[in-house]
C-alpha cells in the first residue's frame, strides 16, 4: 500500500487483515483500539459511489463487532494529487446517478444493470447513530451533501482550521436527507439554522460551524489525526459499558 494520506502517520497505524476494499482504506491503532476508517477516492473529492458505501459498511460493522475497539476515527484520504483540494466527503458521486438511482458499474466500467441503482446510506447513518462504540468524524477539508449528513450522524466532530468546509447541496441535485442527518443537525444548531443549511445551501468554514454547534473542535491542518488519536486514546481508557450507554441514553 502506497500513501494513504499526508495526514497518515503509517507508524501509529496497521491494516485491518481480511479487509482489501478498492474505495475505502482501514487500519487500527497500533497501541490501543481506535480503528481508522477513511474515504479514499480524492480525487473525486471521496465521493462515495454504491460500493464505496458497501465497504463503509462492512468496515464500520466489523468494528462494531469487535470487542477490543472502542472509538471509530471516520475521515477522508487526501489531499486530491489532481487539484490539491482536501475532502471529508461531498456525498454521492453524481456522475454516476441515472433514472434509477446511482448505478453500480460491470468490469468494463459500464452501468451494471442487474444492480438495483441505490446508495444504502441511510444504513451506514443508522448504524454510525446505534454501534456501542463512539465515531468521530475527522474532517480535513470539504464535506459537503450526503458528506456532510455523515459527519453531524457522528458522535463527534473534529475539523481542520484551514481547510475544513462545510455544506450542504442536497436540494441543488435534487436529493434530500430522509435519515438522521437533517433531524439531528436541528437538534445540534436549532430549527432555523438548520433549515438554513439546508435551504440555502451557504458554505461554513471550520470555525463558523463550530460556533453554530455542529463541529466539537477546530485544530490546525497538521496535528488534525494526531489529536483524533489522542481523542481515541482518551476514549478507550473509560469504562466501554459505561460508554455504551451513554451512547444509547443520548440517542432517545
Amino acid at each position: 500500500m502506497g500513501t494513504v494520506s499526508d495526514l497518515f502517520d503509517p507508524d501509529a497505524w496497521t491494516p485491518v487483515e481480511g479487509f482489501d476494499s478498492d474505495d475505502v482504506t482501514y487500519h487500527r491503532a497500533a497501541d490501543h483500539g481506535t480503528v481508522r476508517i477513511a474515504f479514499d477516492r480524492p480525487e473525486v473529492l471521496n465521493a462515495f459511489r454504491p460500493p464505496t458505501v458497501d465497504e463503509l459498511y462492512q468496515a464500520l460493522d466489523h468494528a462494531r463487532q469487535s470487542p477490543d475497539v472502542g472509538c471509530v476515527l471516520l475521515t477522508g484520504n487526501g489531499p486530491s494529487k489532481q487539484h490539491g483540494k482536501w475532502s471529508f466527503s461531498s456525498g454521492g458521486d453524481q456522475r454516476i446517478r441515472g433514472e434509477d438511482g446511482y448505478q453500480y458499474e460491470d468490469d468494463e466500467g459500464d452501468a451494471d444493470e442487474t444492480q438495483p441503482g441505490r446508495l444504502h446510506i441511510l444504513e451506514v447513518q443508522r448504524l454510525i447513530r446505534f454501534m456501542p462504540k463512539v465515531v468521530i468524524a475527522v474532517v480535513p477539508g470539504w464535506a459537503v451533501g450526503g458528506g456532510h449528513s455523515l459527519h453531524v450522524v457522528c458522535d463527534l466532530t473534529l475539523a481542520s482550521a484551514e481547510h475544513a468546509r462545510f455544506k450542504q447541496t442536497d436540494p441543488d441535485v435534487a436529493s434530500f436527507d430522509g435519515g438522521f442527518g437533517s433531524a439531528l443537525l436541528a437538534q445540534q444548531v436549532g430549527q432555523k439554522k438548520a433549515r438554513e443549511v439546508f435551504f440555502l445551501g451557504k458554505t461554513y468554514s471550520a470555525e463558523e460551524a463550530a460556533e453554530m454547534g455542529m463541529v466539537n473542535e477546530v485544530v490546525p491542518h497538521d496535528v488534525l489525526e494526531e489529536t483524533a488519536l489522542d481523542w481515541g486514546e482518551t476514549i478507550n481508557g473509560k469504562s466501554p459499558t459505561a460508554i455504551r450507554m451513554l451512547k444509547y441514553a443520548f440517542n432517545m
